[in-house]
């Protein structure tokens, strides 16, 4: 069992669970390290949940007594953003398998980036998403300035990033920021219930969820031509062979994830 992340499976599922409840599970650097090491072992695993223990999703970097307190805290900030979190949040994007986030109470600053990493994030009613940056003197990072305008536009990512308030669940959503808020003792099993309908499905998920993240800094002719390549990939895995034949069949396919 990892110290600051807790690696369960729950059958085709990888359920990631930042374990500092204490702390409202804030990320030390060594926590998206332990994040970036189980992702790269998903032995068979066809979707990914990432959640956090207690009260919170994630509070935010874990900066108390480290990179803040540091000689040169500017030189410590840069260090553990691109040795550890950044390092992490990359991993994420380039899984070959969908990704769900569980979030209840804060998911603050690097935490809000997790969140928002997933392909689908699922938040409880109690759950707040917050780029407390600007009220320290800091700068979005952990790719928020790259994400919140695609996410929810130019102008509710300036709100977020420069007055840095709250945004609770319920304007996240009307925002087009996240896929579903649920009561807060619904969470876990929602979102469970998601990640586990994404396992059963096809291969082809990989595909569809790299296809979009990079589609953001494609030219249309360079998007059709992308799509092009992978449906021919999409085509060759036994996946699809199973899909037209069930079709044919008139019954439910059976995907394996291959």
């Amino acid at each position: 069992m990892s110290a600051l992340v807790r690696v369960e499976r729950h059958g085709d599922v990888l359920v990631l669970t930042l374990d500092r409840p204490d702390r409202l599970n804030a990320a030390p650097p060594a926590m998206f390290e332990e994040l970036k090491a189980a992702l790269s072992a998903l032995d068979g695993a066809r979707a990914v949940l990432i959640a956090g223990a207690g009260r919170g999703f994630c509070s935010g970097a874990d900066v108390a007594g480290g990179a803040l307190n540091a000689g040169d805290p500017g030189a410590a900030t840069y260090r553990a953003l691109t040795e550890s979190y950044n390092p992490a949040l990359l991993a994420i994007a380039a899984l070959s398998v969908p990704v769900v986030s569980a979030v209840r109470g804060p998911a603050a600053g690097i935490g809000c980036s997790l969140a928002l990493a997933a392909d689908f994030c699922i938040a409880s009613e109690t759950a707040y998403f917050l780029q407390a940056f600007v009220n320290i003197g800091l700068v979005p990072d952990g790719g928020a300035s790259w994400m919140l305008p695609r996410l929810i536009g130019r102008a509710h990512a300036a709100e977020m990033m420069m007055l840095g308030e709250r945004v609770p669940a319920a304007k996240a959503l009307d925002w087009g920021m996240i896929h579903r808020v649920v009561a807060d003792e619904a969470l876990d099993t929602e979102a469970l219930v998601l990640a586990t309908r994404l396992a059963a499905g096809p291969a082809a998920l990989g595909l569809i969820r790299r296809q979009a993240h990079e589609a953001a800094s494609l030219t249309y002719e360079e998007a059709l031509l992308a799509e092009a390549v992978n449906q021919r990939a999409a085509r060759g895995t036994a996946d699809s062979a199973e899909g037209g034949a069930a079709f044919l069949a008139k019954r439910k396919p059976v995907f394996r994830g291959a």
